[in-house]
């Protein structure tokens, strides 16, 4: 198989996430097929998970540990894909207090859902998905929302916004990323037929943008089955027609990634 035009996909799911389908070992296995250097399995940490809400749901999350940090030549990383759930730019789970672990055992100490379930992940992908939050919300307010994701400092990355169904000031927003040395998502996803030429021109603007402002994009297949994985055929041939500068694409081989999380997350 010819070697993919990133070394990384670090936007990725599994069976976890319920209407994924393909568990964590066949996607490294698809990785390794397709040469990749690098994994990074984002499972949805939103309500999609369960209506429950209660942490034995999430105890994927927290059992990363078990996973290899390399498995069968590729890099594994640990990671969630957020949802961004109001205006403030708070990720899912911030406001849930727990009383408990999995074992059913009282913590000692007040403890979040998103605090219990991130302390081991790698990084977070913060996207939207139920826009309805933002619905009758300014220009103003939603930009603001998109740099408070940002803040969180277990956020790297801005999760597909060019099909997130939000307007939003893209300038004001790539620049806060480049400030705070965070990624914008370019997601193969997102030029799927099923979302229009509205948000592929919304994707491609956003990548022009980026190039422009010299901000730093990660690419992402966005794959929920394992032979999705590391299939860039339309992120490719669209920064290849802007022209993309190469040395801004974060995912262009791990050592990059590795380097790009590092600095803005000081891992």
């Amino acid at each position: 198989m010819p070697r993919p035009p990133f070394a990384c996909d670090v936007h990725t799911h599994t069976l976890f996430s319920r209407h994924a389908y393909s568990t964590i070992g066949e996607c490294v296995a698809a990785a390794r097929e397709a040469s990749l250097e690098l994994i990074g399995s984002t499972d949805h940490y939103s309500c999609m998970i369960s209506p429950t809400l209660h942490v034995r749901d999430y105890q994927h999350f927290i059992n990363f540990a078990m996973w290899p940090r390399f498995w069968d030549g590729v890099q594994v990383m640990r990671g969630v894909e957020a949802d961004i759930v109001d205006l403030g730019g708070h990720l899912f789970g911030w406001d849930m207090v727990l009383q408990e672990g999995i074992t059913g055992r009282a913590f000692h100490h007040e403890l979040t859902l998103k605090e219990y379930v991130w302390r081991d992940l790698d990084y977070v992908i913060a996207s939207i998905h139920d826009q309805t939050f933002a619905e009758g919300a300014t220009i103003g307010q939603t930009t603001d929302m998109y740099v408070g994701a940002l803040d969180d400092p277990k956020v790297l990355i801005l999760g597909h916004t060019g099909r997130a169904g939000v307007r939003f000031d893209v300038d004001t927003v790539l620049l806060a990323a480049k400030k705070r040395g965070k990624l914008i998502e370019i997601n193969e996803h997102s030029f799927a037929p099923h979302y229009g030429e509205h948000t592929q021109r919304a994707c491609r603007h956003i990548a022009e943008r980026c190039a422009e402002l010299g901000v730093m994009i990660s690419t992402g297949t966005d794959a929920h089955i394992a032979c999705d994985v590391g299939r860039f055929d339309h992120t490719a041939a669209m920064l290849r027609e802007i022209h993309f500068p190469p040395e801004l694409v974060a995912t262009r081989d791990a050592k990059t990634f590795l380097d790009t999380l590092d600095n803005a997350l000081g891992t």
